[in-house]
């Protein structure tokens, strides 16, 4: 029975006794542009496009290296596992009508604010690209370029070409990871109704889709740009580039991962936190209503921002990452082969490109260990049968463990397979130990984290005491909580670091002059063991977002309080896994971002023909670059936040308007307009997602022009460059320490409240619970908008430098 008709009868039971049908929300169903021209092809046709494009590729792989070929087999491989996965959560049940309507106004909701955003975001890649090609076709050259015979418009072509390839995929991760949140959703909802091993299943596969898709779009589309620059440039022929050097033509692909997974970051999250702050301030704080009542206007807007913040961004933020830290070891890994005098084109064990093509390796590995550990949650063998409810974190950690296990051994079999080398024999077994350190690092992260985040642990039930005492105590124990799980972590990074260097420089790796040079390829291994488990990582990333939506849907449908608490533990166990994977990248951002440094300074020395190691920060100018760097995080990070409050702002008074003007929607006798928060909140973080973002891209060009110029009239040649140097060290350092407080601060805040609401303190609706929803508001912006953000931002300064290091010069 329609809710019209009730009105008009004035049959209006109590709700939780009627079975409710939700307004059709549809526009018309929306697909993206490549989508609906792969569907007007015949089948026969695109089946032959494909296997001459699969030809292709594998004809260009074997033209540059076996190992080429086997990381495009693998990545295959994992496209097929994925779309096999797709299609047993797509083969579920979508449950009653009302479920499936509402799943369909979310995901009309995602899709239109995915297609506005991604237009935006794309017509700024296109000028960025313009620009880069002007700066490219006027920079001068190195002297390997020229001995090469590469001109200067040759790579300005590649340059930008790899530029709008890293972008293109960097959004198509994105979309990924909407596409199947969007419609798995009402699947793990439905699953609820009838065990949490079945929804806990179908969320970890569905969110397994979009890692194996994303880990292996960013390990194969850097592998075709590597191959087709090898065999196009005819890399290692007489009088043509060297192996060497041709890492470094992959940085522009690097640049349009971070510039997409920023305004990505940024718009998502703006998006999805304004409506989750102006649905909880007046519906559960001013009207006492439930989270994700169907009252509540802002309901679908929050529902629709966990899709186009949690799932689209995180999926674009984790592919930058991977692209970054693969580059970045490639780069390294080239300079320091080509400083030891590795050699030789036939024999594998003096071949320069097992030191460069092993990031590659490592993560072809790492699509391996993930589908199996994805593989190992299962469901129960008789769905029906009621069992007592296992929890979902330590069935989580068993597929994790499983992972990692898998991870030591395929790393250590790669350094031994691609890093041995004659010269020194025992160096493969020292960057074993890197890898390991790399793992055992990412550990550490993810327990770190889960220990401050978790509500089984002490911090967040001291967080949720403080409550008991009011909204001010909340907010004093947060932030001091956060501020605390700053300690840990730091010293984690920093022994791994020192660590992978010691281990790197005693490989037994020397120069010509006797000097070791295994360090930075040390840290650089270190990073790629880190990110070895990436994939599944990912994947517990993304049952976070789908196990929310699906407590919101099984809200909003009315369905037994048996099958919300399902939900809602799941839901919990989510809140945890987006704060250890967000742990997890500030991690791996900090010793990516270290790399990327590395590979800035080697290239200016290129560049500058001159020797550049080391940043004398007792240089006023260079100690006032660092202190722009700090400036720059606190600034962005003001700037999003208040992007959110702002935006949030007009959430409230739209919810209150409806509330006054409509005071029947209390009484279930008027529905809410639901599509005008969406388009309020839709509008408001594409306009506020400009501010911030152009300030990360700008602000690193500004200031090494502007010292460029000032060095040439003080005589000081690398002025710019050192300056820049300075900016971006001082800025990772800030960026680090402010991510991990944003994050742990927020995602404490948010399970503190989901544990007063387990019937802690009072339970829902005491003044502890109001107080706890007041502390998870002020913790919003700051686990999901600006936190997150910032982990784009510090590799998107790395990168920006790499590509303009000419400028500075």
């Amino acid at each position: 029975m329609m809710i019209d008709d009730d009105v008009e009868t004035g049959d209006l039971g109590p709700y939780q006794e009627r079975p409710r049908i939700f307004p059709n929300m549809r526009s018309k169903p929306y697909n993206p542009l490549i989508f609906r021209v792969f569907k007007r092809i015949n089948v026969r046709v695109l089946f032959i496009l494909l296997l001459l494009g699969f030809g292709g590729i594998f004809y260009i792989g074997a033209r540059t290296s076996p190992i080429i070929v086997f990381v495009f087999t693998v990545c295959i491989f994992s496209f097929i596992l994925s779309i096999y996965l797709t299609k047993w959560v797509l083969s579920k049940d979508e449950g009653p009508p009302e479920m499936v309507q509402i799943s369909d106004a979310i995901r009309d909701g995602a899709e239109g604010f995915f297609r506005t955003q991604y237009s935006t975001i794309s017509k700024m890649a296109l000028l960025l690209a313009l620009v880069i090609l002007c700066i490219y076709l006027f920079r001068s050259t190195t002297p390997q370029q020229e001995s090469s015979g590469l001109g200067r418009s040759t790579s300005a072509y590649i340059t930008v070409a790899a530029f709008l390839l890293g972008a293109l995929c960097s959004g198509i991760a994105g979309y990924v990871g909407m596409w199947v949140s969007v419609r798995a959703n009402v699947r793990v909802s439905s699953a609820a109704r009838r065990s949490a091993r079945e929804a806990l299943q179908i969320a970890v596969r569905a969110g397994g889709f979009s890692a194996l898709v994303v880990v292996g779009m960013a390990v194969i589309g850097i592998a075709i740009l590597y191959a087709t620059f090898y065999v196009w440039l005819g890399v290692d022929s007489p009088g043509s580039m060297k192996v060497t050097d041709l890492p470094l033509l992959l940085v522009g692909y690097g640049f349009g991962a971070s510039f997409v997974a920023l305004f990505a970051q940024l718009g998502g999250g703006i998006f999805t936190k304004a409506a989750d702050v102006g649905a909880d301030l007046v519906g559960k704080v001013e009207q006492g209503i439930p989270e994700d009542d169907p009252r509540n206007p802002a309901v679908i807007a929050d529902l629709v921002g966990d899709n186009v913040g949690d799932c689209a961004a995180r999926g674009a933020d984790l592919f930058e990452s991977i692209a970054a830290e693969i580059i970045s070891a490639m780069i390294l890994g080239g300079t320091m082969a080509q400083r030891c005098k590795i050699a030789g084109k036939n024999e594998i064990y003096r071949n320069p490109s097992g030191f460069i093509l092993f990031p590659l390796v490592v993560h072809s590995f790492d699509l391996v260990i993930s589908s199996v550990g994805i593989l190992s949650i299962r469901g129960t063998r008789d769905s029906s049968a009621k069992s007592p409810m296992e929890d979902p974190m330590a069935i989580l950690q068993k597929g994790y463990s499983i992972t990692i296990f898998l991870a030591v051994l395929t790393f250590v079999a790669s350094t031994y397979w691609m890093l041995y080398t004659e010269q020194a024999p025992s160096a493969w077994v020292h960057f074993a130990l890197c890898g390991l350190v790399g793992i055992i690092t990412a550990y550490f992260f993810v327990w770190i984290t889960k220990y401050y985040t978790d509500y089984k642990h002490g911090p967040v039930r001291a967080l949720a005491l403080a409550s008991s005492t009011g909204h001010g105590t909340n907010i004093i124990a947060g932030v001091s909580l956060g501020l605390e799980a700053t300690a840990l972590p730091v010293l984690v990074i920093s022994v791994s670091i020192v660590s992978a260097f010691w281990l790197g420089n005693t490989s037994g790796l020397m120069d010509e002059a006797g000097n070791p040079t295994g360090g930075l390829f040390g840290t650089a291994v270190a990073t790629m063991g880190m990110l070895s488990t990436a994939a599944y990582v990912l994947t517990m990333d993304m049952f976070g977002p789908i196990a929310d939506n699906a407590g919101g849907i099984v809200e909003m449908s009315q369905q037994p309080e048996s099958v919300r608490e399902i939900t809602d533990v799941l839901d919990a166990v989510g809140n945890t896994t987006k704060a250890t994977t967000k742990g997890f990248a500030i991690g791996s951002a900090a010793l990516a971002s270290f790399l990327l440094f590395s590979a800035y300074m080697d290239e200016v020395a290129t560049f500058a023909r001159e020797p550049f190691t080391q940043v004398d920060i007792a240089i006023p100018e260079v100690f006032v670059g660092g202190l722009l760097g700090s400036m720059l995080i606190f600034l962005f990070s003001a700037w999003a936040c208040s992007a959110v409050g702002r935006t949030a702002q007009e959430v409230v008074k739209e919810v209150r308007r409806q509330f006054i003007e409509r005071p029947g929607i209390m009484d279930y006798k008027e529905k809410p307009d639901y599509g005008r928060c969406v388009a309020i909140v839709a509008a408001a973080s594409l306009r506020e997602m400009i501010k911030p973002g152009a300030l990360a891209i700008i602000s690193p060009m500004v200031v090494g022009v502007v010292f460029r110029i000032l060095g040439y009239y003080t005589g000081q040649s690398l002025l710019g460059a050192k300056v820049v140097a300075a900016m971006l060290m001082f800025a990772t350092v800030s960026g680090i320490l402010m991510a991990l407080f944003l994050n742990t601060a927020g995602g404490a805040w948010d399970n503190a409240k989901k544990y007063i609401e387990t019937g802690a303190y009072g339970g829902k609706g005491s003044d502890c619970h109001k107080a706890a929803v007041t502390g998870d508001t002020v913790g919003d912006p700051f686990k999901d908008t600006a936190g997150p953000s910032i982990h784009v931002l510090i590799k998107m300064l790395a990168t920006i430098t790499l590509v303009m290091a000419p400028v500075f010069l």
